[in-house]
């Protein structure tokens, strides 16, 4: 992050130690430290009493970090949302036989809105990934890490992705298919 750069720089610049900015803005000495190591962030009114000590904007002292916070929200709804894709497509294959031999056709409902809700996730996810020019899974691990993400890796990774992605679905589906069969002979 580059608060903690920032608020080094402005303090040196002004020939102040962690001590002496600590007694002007009301904190600590150690949470200078930990604002400049970027081990914590300073609260709005810290941020306030720095950007008037040092005579920027609050704009200026965080900017850097603006993009980082973004990103970082932006990382922890891919998590949630792929937490919620991967609940709801278990529970609709889990409900899928019980369901259709409880009520039959209109009993399928309930699975199937289940999948909804995990295919409406996945498009959100999609948005983010795209949004923010992520492909591979060590790219969207990268991002979703706060890490710098590696082009020439993700390069490499693409090669390949259309038989990797067959595969997969091939797979998924044929796991799918065999658990809703399992599924409806349990419960027929």
């Amino acid at each position: 992050m580059e608060l903690g750069n920032q608020i080094r720089i402005h303090r040196t610049a002004r020939g102040l130690s962690q001590e002496d900015l600590a007694e002007k803005i009301y904190v600590s000495r150690q949470t200078i430290s930990n604002w400049e190591t970027d081990r914590t962030y300073p609260d709005v009114q810290s941020l306030l009493l720095l950007s008037a000590l040092f005579d920027v904007t609050i704009d200026e002292l965080v900017k850097g970090d603006v993009k980082t916070m973004r990103e970082t929200v932006e990382a922890n709804k891919m998590n949630k949302l792929g937490w919620i894709m991967l609940v709801c497509v278990v529970l609709c294959v889990a409900l899928i036989g019980p369901c259709f031999s409880m009520w039959g056709f209109p009993g399928l409902v309930l699975p199937f809105a289940l999948w909804a809700v995990a295919m409406v996730s996945a498009v959100i996810v999609d948005r983010i990934k795209k949004k923010n020019n992520v492909k591979t899974y060590s790219e969207i691990l990268a991002f979703m890490e706060g890490k710098p993400v590696d082009r020439e890796k993700a390069a490499r990774e693409r090669k390949n992705h259309l038989v990797r992605k067959t595969l997969l679905v091939i797979g998924f589906g044929a796991c799918g298919g065999i658990i809703a069969y399992a599924s409806l002979m349990l419960f027929s």
